[in-house]
């Protein structure tokens, strides 16, 4: 009884950090996206610092960072122990 308890409390953690992962999966995929539909504007004539400066503004191209960084905090915090 006490190993299925122990193995249910590893679960749980472990679902939450799949959760985390889908999230920054989720960011990440939506942040990448963005910043690729925004390359046209360098064929419209816009300049890579004009390009650099647009995306800097922009809130939805800090998805991507933020979804790197959901990832690599799910994938490599230390497990609990119980």
């Amino acid at each position: 009884m006490n190993i299925l308890k122990i193995w249910t409390v590893r679960a749980e953690g472990m679902m939450f950090r799949v959760f985390i992962l889908l999230i920054g999966f989720g960011f990440s995929v939506s942040g990448g996206v963005t910043l690729i539909m925004y390359l046209n504007f360098l064929a419209a004539g816009l300049s890579f610092q004009d390009y650099f400066l647009f995306i800097l503004g922009r809130v939805e191209s800090y998805l991507l960072l933020a979804g790197i960084f959901l990832i690599t905090i799910s994938i490599y915090s230390p497990a609990r122990k119980s």
